[in-house]
């Protein structure tokens, strides 16, 4: 079974990776000629996007590897790079190209779709998310590990729909200066992930680097 750490340290990550508090000024920058009830309608379908993407991804992602004949190993190295490009960006307070282009950051307001891109895809459910959540999967085959893992993306998923609901009175309180700290201890969070998930895709690589 595993140990309870391993789905505490799963929630660290992808909460980290999602990074909700990024998207406020993003998405109310993209909402500002909605109303209330249209902009309630965005966040509900940017956490409902993001929850199916990161499901499908967890239970068939492995399985999408195993296609391209790409080895999990590989794929750990190459997450963690995602990751780690990820974490400087957001230590300088950056959304990163990894996660949206300024193409896709500049969607006219108008378009429906903003809830699905960039919001959901690429900003929150991008490759550094689907990337920790194909991994976290790979952890157990059990049952139980498989509802452990949905239930993490769930919760991150809750949060994330909390901090868009509540995404005016959190600007407005933290103010640019505010936001931009959170962003940079997520990103120093992230990048120390990204270290330990490169180390042990390296590991699995190279087994000779995990010494006896």
């Amino acid at each position: 079974m595993e140990h309870w750490t391993e789905y505490s340290r799963l929630f660290t990550a992808l909460l980290a990776i999602v990074d909700p508090f990024m998207a406020v000024p993003i998405m109310l920058a993209l909402t500002a000629d909605r109303t209330s009830e249209g902009r309630a309608r965005v966040v509900k379908v940017t956490t409902l996007t993001v929850l199916g993407v990161l499901v499908v991804a967890a239970i068939i992602g492995e399985s999408l590897l195993g296609l391209m004949g790409t080895s999990l190993g590989s794929f750990r190295v190459g997450g963690g790079i995602v990751l780690f490009l990820m974490a400087l960006a957001m230590l300088q307070a950056e959304a990163g190209r990894v996660r949206v282009t300024p193409q896709e950051a500049h969607v006219g307001p108008s378009t429906e779709s903003i809830a699905v891109v960039p919001l959901a895809i690429p900003l929150l459910a991008g490759p550094g998310a689907i990337s920790t959540v194909i991994i976290g999967m790979h952890r157990s085959e059990a049952t139980y590990h498989w509802l452990g893992v949905v239930g993490v993306i769930s919760l991150v998923c809750a949060i994330l729909w909390l901090v868009l609901h509540l995404a005016e009175p959190i600007a407005r309180r933290l103010g640019d200066t505010g936001l931009n700290i959170l962003n940079r201890v997520f990103g120093l969070i992230l990048a120390a992930i990204a270290v330990e998930v490169i180390a042990n895709g390296l590991r699995q690589l190279f087994p000779v680097l995990g010494g006896n």
